[in-house]
């Protein structure tokens, strides 16, 4: 039992998958401070209310129903810039790379109808033959 979840594990795909994770997740938090110390402060500047940002208020006189847009937009930009740099930094450059170093192997087209047919027969002559030959024995 060990031994399958220790095969598992060291599957290539599971080892890759876990550095990209912790890869990811570490950009996340850098791109996260920059979005908030940079981003976040440009578009408050672009509320109308200089208190509360970039957002509107649905009722009037009432802080708690002010609809922050900023929050938003900063994790649109955030999760935008991860993925555009996870892809280009990592997976075009891996993909690159394994078109290099993997040759594609030549598929081998399903027999056809005539091909099996005729592999039956030749099949069914030879076991005939061997059976001849073994009778006169």
């Amino acid at each position: 039992m060990l031994k399958g979840f220790r095969e598992f594990l060291m599957r290539g795909n599971v080892l890759d998958l876990a550095v990209a994770v912790v890869m990811g997740t570490a950009f996340t938090a850098i791109v996260t401070s920059v979005t908030k110390g940079l981003i976040e402060p440009l578009l408050a500047t672009a509320g109308g209310n200089s208190e509360f940002g970039l957002g509107f208020q649905i009722l009037a006189g009432k802080p708690s129903t002010f609809v922050a847009l900023g929050p938003i937009v900063s994790a649109c930009i955030n999760f935008v810039t991860v993925a555009a740099v996870l892809y280009f930094v990592l997976i075009v450059p891996m993909n690159h790379l394994k078109a290099r170093l993997i040759k594609p192997t030549a598929v081998k087209a399903d027999p056809t109808e005539l091909e099996l047919l005729t592999e039956i027969r030749d099949l069914l002559a030879k076991q005939r033959a061997e059976e001849g030959d073994s009778l006169n024995k």
